[in-house]
């Protein structure tokens, strides 16, 4: 890093068309002003509003589920997307951005649908418990896919620190996802077939 500060002058004629000054630790391309710069900050919005919201979903989530292995795992993930929510916010604060919240299409559907899913099942069953760690894992499959593509999109943008935050944010909802397909796997699945 330390041979392309001297020379990005000449070397990166992206950088001397907005700002001249970047700082140390990102690369001079930062392209606040490009397109693909507001598509990124709008997706970031986008997973904002989808975390704010599922912190409030987690909850009733806890509460329809039948085994304690799996509200356990619920509110385990609810202090974890509190903690997404929060970097977030610094991510936010980094790319001199208002953390803004913008109606996550997919996320509200998901949501809808582990309502539905708590409607469609009896209180105390394994069936149900199944159904909500399908809904649970929907939710994060979508957290991988978006939050995967935004470590990849701050990379290419240069912006090392946020790509960092996001990146510890996608191996923790990889880990979610893996925990419970174990609490599936350990006895639920198997109990709900026999329901």
């Amino acid at each position: 890093m330390a041979t392309t500060t001297k020379s990005n002058e000449k070397a990166t004629p992206k950088a001397n068309t907005k700002k001249t000054g970047s700082k140390p630790t990102e690369k001079t391309g930062k392209m606040e002003n490009s397109e693909f710069h507001e598509f990124f900050v709008d997706e970031l919005k986008d997973i904002y509003w989808a975390e704010k919201h599922l912190v409030k979903a987690l909850p009733k989530m806890k509460k329809a589920a039948t085994s304690p292995e799996l509200a356990n795992a619920f509110e385990k993930h609810t202090e974890e997307t509190n903690t997404h929510i929060a970097t977030l916010e610094q991510v936010f604060s980094l790319l001199e951005e208002k953390p803004q919240a913008k109606k996550c299409d997919a996320m509200d559907g998901l949501l809808k649908e582990a309502d539905g899913i708590i409607e469609d099942t009896d209180a105390g069953t394994m069936i149900r418990d199944a159904g909500l760690i399908l809904a649970a894992q929907k939710v994060e499959h979508y957290e991988i896919a978006t939050y995967g593509t935004l470590v990849v999109f701050a990379q290419n943008m240069g912006h090392t620190k946020v790509a960092e935050l996001l990146q510890f944010t996608l191996d923790n909802e990889k880990e979610t996802d893996a925990a419970l397909t174990e609490v599936a796997e350990s006895f639920i699945n198997e109990e709900a077939a026999a329901e």
